[in-house]
């Protein structure tokens, strides 16, 4: 099939222009406004997360094509649970249902899921599907996707200084050998590149208890599309933006 010369003038000004751009190498976001989404459409607030999961399932496979390694979405948060109980619980089994084909759907596309969080405070069936999938997945080379479900910053890092408290307690650590290393790798994402860009959709400009400790040198872009809207153009304007920032990481740009 022939493209018409202007149309495929711009596929290749727009490839030129993302060969020239710095990918970030780890993008966050905090996937916000579903439920505003739905209620904009007068549909109910439940299909607005049914249509933000279908976001974040095409979102992994364009970040990784755009050379994103690490790709990190806040699905729930530990303050969630105060929700409707009928949301909560519609919450719960959309991340049933995505547990049902998820490794399936990973494996095939080489890709390695992690959840973050407490999944204690989870129910024990979806306990296992995580382990299950996480350990299914744990050799793959392709894009490190990173689900936070019932995760709080705050909490995290609580869960971290009780770990090392604990250790010291009981003579494995000394207490004056812990360091902001030790205690990083004790957080859900230890092993992990810190978020190099955070979006947040939606027009909300805050980072509601969000990967507190990793973000201490990200970039941040908020935009006004709510998630279901979200999409590559979206992207690439977070992108773009991130590209005019520098970033000195608390030192001088030539020191």
């Amino acid at each position: 099939m022939t493209c018409r010369a202007p149309l495929c003038s711009f596929i290749a000004e727009r490839s030129d222009m993302d060969n020239k751009l710095n990918i970030p190498k780890h993008v966050a976001i905090i996937l916000d406004g579903n439920g505003r989404w739905a209620k904009s459409k007068g549909l109910p607030r439940n299909a607005g997360h049914v249509q933000g999961a279908r976001v974040v399932e095409d979102m992994c496979e364009i970040v990784w094509n755009k050379g994103i390694e690490y790709f990190t979405v806040y699905a729930f948060s530990t303050e969630n649970w105060s929700r409707p109980d009928d949301e909560v619980a519609a919450l719960m089994k959309l991340l049933r249902n995505y547990m049902v084909n998820a490794k399936k759907r990973a494996n095939k596309n080489n890709m390695c899921v992690r959840v973050i969080g407490d999944k204690t405070g989870l129910d024990k069936d979806l306990q296992d599907s995580i382990a299950d999938l996480e350990q299914s997945t744990a050799g793959n080379t392709g894009l490190h996707f990173q689900i936070a479900i019932n995760y709080g910053g705050r909490d995290e890092i609580v869960r971290a200084v009780r770990g090392l408290a604990s250790d010291a307690k009981e003579g494995k650590i000394d207490p004056a050998d812990i360091d902001a290393a030790m205690l990083n790798d004790r957080l859900d994402t230890g092993g992990l590149p810190d978020p190099d860009l955070l979006i947040r959709t939606c027009g909300e400009q805050r980072i509601s208890n969000f990967l507190l400790w990793q973000l201490a040198y990200t970039e941040f872009y908020f935009c006004d599309a709510a998630w279901p809207d979200f999409n590559e153009a979206e992207l690439d304007k977070a992108i773009e933006s991130y590209n005019k920032r520098d970033r000195k990481y608390g030192g001088l740009k030539n020191a």
